[in-house]
């Protein structure tokens, strides 16, 4: 489901996609591309991942993947904080700048990747070994994040040094 939805986002943003399986059907990864008017430049990566670390629902007060809204605006949803709001923050602003006629001399990925929270050993690790990552050309990305309920927007370094 989160695949298709996805596939919706992309068109209605009339950004090409393109499916990856490094490792097997159950892990892939969403490429959603953005072509800028100078597609020679190293590209722009803007990334997020699909899956949740482990639900024990009984600690819940909400259903975990119910995406319950409060009186007071709060989403309550397994995977809201880490990582969809980042995603679809992405999705949002170039959905935004697009409407402005706003248009990029980079290209613009952005990936939806699988296994992320169990750490990536079948999502992005075996994904930047293969040609088609090498193909995206990327020469910075950002990665992670959180939501932020304020106009800040807090950018942290190295959180995660393996890569």
């Amino acid at each position: 489901p989160c695949v298709a939805f996805l596939k919706k986002q992309a068109a209605a943003l009339d950004m090409p996609v393109r499916l990856f399986y490094p490792v097997n059907e159950d892990n892939p990864i969403v490429v959603m591309t953005l072509t800028g008017t100078d597609p020679s430049l190293p590209c722009i990566l803007l990334n997020s991942h699909m899956d949740v670390v482990p639900v024990f629902a009984e600690n819940w007060k909400h259903k975990p993947f119910g995406a319950e809204m409060d009186e007071e605006g709060k989403i309550y949803a397994r995977g809201a904080q880490d990582m969809k709001c980042v995603g679809m923050q992405y999705l949002g602003a170039l959905r935004a700048l697009k409407k402005k006629g706003v248009q990029f001399r980079r290209t613009i990925h952005v990936t939806f990747v699988a296994d992320e929270e169990m750490g990536g050993g079948r999502g992005m690790r075996p994904f930047v070994e293969t040609a088609d990552f090498k193909e995206l050309k990327i020469g910075f990305s950002l990665v992670e994040g959180l939501a932020s309920p304020t106009e800040e927007f807090p950018v942290f370094y190295a959180e995660r040094s393996v890569w």
